[in-house]
């Protein structure tokens, strides 16, 4: 019996979201894009969640004032529906609280009125979304965003990780019950709601005060523009996190202060783009940029590296012996000046564990070559805290498209199981040079000579293994302790048998002339700077 009404909440939910899909695309028809549907569909779900929470069995207070509350709108229809709902847009935009993150500047993007009614009437209100579990609604809502992402006119990708990149990253970040968790370039809340479904999936005897602080005291993030957090903050109260009285996220340019607050685990994927200028118009109506220098006491240096700049905040966010995964592009691992300084310090002051290489193709943003940085804040010491940084190498001789070959979790179970989470001191590499097979396997030529014993891990990969470790002593030894670092041979430099479709070699083509397109724009706008005299 309980099987039977299992399927028929499935079956019930899959119709819900189709639904939901399907109204989407009558509103393209009328020009509507995903981004404004998701924020329409956003303002509606508010006020009737608002409207069934004053119902048996929870007798809340509604937070909605009752002339703009969800009967006021079933009641209207026509040109009198159109204009009460560009009213209750507009005031509970001015309240504050999770009110105003949710509503402010809030505008009604709807050209036929019949249409919005329909909205309403025979989708939205047909529902009792408060019942639903937060796993029905939330997948939901991340499938209207993830399709939001994928709408190029948008620009909505530049906020959206791939959501199995997160899940591994959360994998072995191993969030715990009482942690608490930021994110300072949080998007729609990725990496917070991952972290989130992992303390649920993994603490399933949780006591009632730990899902109250679960809810209401773990989460925050920083989102910089207001129509993203809007999305950030509902898509996280269509999980389960957050209330009227609890907003967890707030907008603000996370790098302009340091916050205050402390997080036992800072996970975040900064915005892609190097340096942070703006433009500045003259008297004369002449247009000239200038770059956005952050000054901080707590950083280490100054710099207008954006990248840089972000890992040093995630640095002053974490507390005494928190973890930081921070997705960073490859300059920030070679980038000379500022970024040697940085590097230097982050060796020294943090234990940098880890760096995962990471392949292209996985981001909306193109022309993009990422990596994920792990560390961990430990107290002042005369004596670096870093030993032994280990790299997974994920890109080289991989290939994958956003479309015919995403990344699947699967295709970092590898990386997760080498990272050993569960104990970081019992790793063994799968790289090994020179690995042989019969009664010396996994002894280097120079071991068998020494008599040495064979290598740790005989069943690693050899020369073809993308796990490996490099010593403190290695690194800082290195041009401007560069930490962008491949081992691995690239097959398709020597073999043409072994070159990857003609789709994925035009498609890596591409992003590698946007990428050297968007430097020579950064060149241009610091050539700029300097001809006014501001680089001197």
């Amino acid at each position: 019996m309980k099987l039977q009404q299992r399927n028929v909440m499935v079956s019930d939910t899959s119709q819900i979201v189709q639904k939901l899909w399907n109204y989407c695309n009558v509103l393209r028809d009328d020009g509507m894009s995903y981004g404004d549907y998701v924020e329409q569909l956003t303002y509606l779900l508010f006020l009737k969640m608002a409207d069934e929470r004053t119902k048996t069995p929870y007798n809340q207070k509604n937070p909605i004032p009752e002339n703009y509350s969800w009967p006021s709108l079933i009641k209207k229809d026509g040109d009198e529906l159109f204009d009460h709902y560009r009213h209750t847009l507009e005031a509970l935009g001015n309240e504050k609280g999770l009110l105003g993150l949710i509503f402010n500047k809030s505008q009604n993007k709807f050209q036929d009125p019949a249409k919005l009614r329909r909205l309403i009437v025979d989708l939205i209100d047909k529902e009792t979304w408060v019942s639903m579990s937060a796993d029905v609604k939330g997948d939901a809502y991340e499938g209207l965003l993830e399709k939001n992402a994928q709408d190029t006119k948008s620009g909505a990708g530049q906020y959206f990780t791939p959501r199995p990149l997160i899940q591994a990253i959360v994998d072995v970040m191993t969030p715990k019950p009482g942690e608490t968790v930021s994110d300072p370039a949080c998007g729609t809340g990725g990496f917070l709601l991952a972290a989130h479904d992992y303390v649920v999936k993994h603490n399933p005897h949780m006591t009632k005060e730990q899902r109250k602080q679960l809810k209401e005291e773990t989460f925050k993030g920083w989102e910089l523009v207001q129509a993203t957090a809007r999305l950030c903050a509902m898509n996280m109260l269509l999980h389960g996190i957050g209330s009227q009285e609890f907003e967890p996220i707030v907008v603000s340019d996370s790098l302009a202060a340091d916050p205050g607050d402390r997080f036992d685990l800072v996970l975040t994927n900064p915005p892609f783009g190097k340096k942070s200028s703006t433009t500045i118009v003259g008297e004369e109506g002449k247009a000239s940029r200038e770059r956005d220098i952050v000054e901080r006491g707590d950083f280490w240096t100054t710099t207008s590296n954006k990248q840089l700049n972000f890992v040093q905040h995630v640095k002053t966010l974490l507390k005494q012996n928190g973890r930081a995964a921070v997705v960073v592009p490859d300059n920030v691992l070679f980038e000379g000046g500022a970024g040697e300084t940085i590097r230097r310090k982050l060796l020294h002051e943090c234990d940098v564990h880890t760096l995962l290489r990471l392949p292209t193709g996985l981001f909306y943003a193109q022309g993009v070559k990422a990596n994920v940085l792990f560390f961990d804040k430990k107290p002042a010491s005369e004596t670096p805290w870093t030993k032994k940084l280990w790299i997974y190498d994920l890109r080289t001789n991989m290939h994958f498209t956003l479309k015919t070959n995403p990344l699947k979790r699967a295709d970092l179970d590898e990386f997760v199981k080498c990272f050993k989470p569960e104990n970081r001191f019992n790793r063994t590499p799968t790289w090994c040079p020179e690995m042989d097979s019969g009664p010396e396997a996994g002894m280097t030529a120079k071991g068998k000579e020494r008599g040495n014993a064979p290598h740790p891990n005989p069943e690693g990969e050899g020369v073809n293994g993308r796990w490996r470790a490099f010593d403190y002593e290695e690194l800082i030894k290195r041009d401007k302790i560069s930490l962008d670092i491949f081992w691995l041979k690239d097959e398709s430099l020597s073999d043409s048998d072994n070159l990857p479709a003609p789709d994925v070699i035009a498609q890596e083509i591409v992003e590698d002339l946007e990428a050297a397109l968007e430097q020579f724009r950064e060149i241009l706008n610091d050539v700029d700077v300097f001809s006014k005299g501001e680089g001197l």
